[in-house]
């Protein structure tokens, strides 16, 4: 199979469904119900329910992605001051900054070199 054949093929459909998905689905269900066959309070109950742990699990989520973000930027705070090189030894220096982006953190050395700070550097005092 050629390199334009693989294109052509379909992809997988993403199966899973999202929270947000998931709550407009469940809000429409019970806007929507039958008012000749009511849902049934029990039935109600468990929706709800469903609907909160949802919600928490969400924030949880949120939560322990902003603790890890804390715990990262805290550690490499803890490079200002020390020797830094990166994972191929092309660039080191003094660390003088530590700045968060989009693509993760980063160390600003004396001579303003960017280092990404990921897996492999090496820190030394």
């Amino acid at each position: 199979m050629n390199s334009t054949q693989k294109e052509s093929l379909p992809s997988k459909p993403n199966t899973m469904m999202g929270h947000d998905a998931f709550f407009k689905l469940l809000i429409a269900q019970m806007k929507h119900q039958d008012p000749t066959e009511p849902m049934k309070a029990s039935e109600q109950v468990a929706q709800l329910a469903v609907f909160s742990q949802m919600e928490q699990s969400v924030q949880m989520n949120t939560n322990l992605k902003e603790l890890l973000n804390s715990n990262n930027l805290a550690q490499a705070s803890s490079y200002i001051g020390k020797n830094i090189e990166n994972v191929d030894g092309s660039m080191s220096g003094i660390v003088k900054a530590v700045q968060v982006s989009s693509t993760g953190l980063t160390a600003i050395t004396a001579e303003n070199q960017e280092i990404p700070i990921k897996t492999g550097i090496r820190v030394s005092s």
